[in-house]
This record gives C-alpha cells, structure tokens and sequence, in this order.
C-alpha cells in the first residue's frame, strides 16, 4: 500500500494539477491563436499579398520545393502568442504593483503632548 499512497500524493500534488490545467488552457489557447491567423489576420492582411501572387492560402507560398509558406504561418503565429503573454504578464505586474504600493516614508504627526513628553525626555538625557 505504501507505493500507491506515495503514487497518490505525487498526483494530486497542487503543481502537478496546475501543470495538467496549464496544458489544457494552452492546448486552447494554441487553438484560439491559430484560429485568429488563419480566419482573421491572415484574410484581412494578407489577402492582397497573396491574389498579387495567385496564391489562395498562406500555406501555398512555395520557392521550388521549399514551403516557406507554413513557417510564415507558424512565425505569425508565434509573434501573436507572445504578444498576447506579454499582454497578459504586464497586467499582472502592473496589479501586483498596486498592491505592493509602499507605505508613506513621511515622519509621523505629533500631538501637543507627544511633542511636551519628547522635549521632556531629551531635557532629562541631558
């Protein structure tokens, strides 16, 4: 029984869920992302580019027997996940910033009777 207890504990550990959520997030955000170049910018930008070269999709772009045309796509791609992370980490720092405000480094305020007390104080050390 030891061996399935260990097994037990090493599965549901909170990093090895948060990893196994992380992958299926980004296994759909991968999705998303390549949804976006394919259907979106790759229609609106593109599109001239490519009826300028008789080319009905990104992925035709040929030199020969190099299809260069599929690593544009996946450079594209890539430019897009990294902007959206970059996006995405900025806000966080930017939130995690608000919170760790500092505390004013500005001398207390002293009532009357602090003040006399002090004076006091200082009167006697001397």
């Amino acid at each position: 029984m030891g061996f399935i207890k260990e097994f037990k504990e090493f599965a549901l550990k909170g990093n090895v869920v948060d990893l196994a959520i992380a992958v299926i997030i980004g296994a759909a955000f991968g999705t998303i992302v390549s949804s976006l170049v394919d259907d979106v910018i790759t229609p609106l930008l593109l599109t001239p580019a490519l009826e300028a070269a008789n080319i009905k999709n990104l992925e035709d772009l040929s030199w020969g027997a190099v299809k260069y045309g599929k690593f544009i796509a996946a450079v594209i791609k890539f430019i897009i996940v990294a902007l959206a992370l970059f996006m995405i980490i900025k806000a966080m720092n930017t939130m995690k910033r608000k919170k760790e405000e500092p505390v004013s480094q500005t001398a207390p305020e002293y009532s009357l009777q602090e003040k006399l007390l002090m004076e006091i104080r200082d009167s006697l050390k001397g």
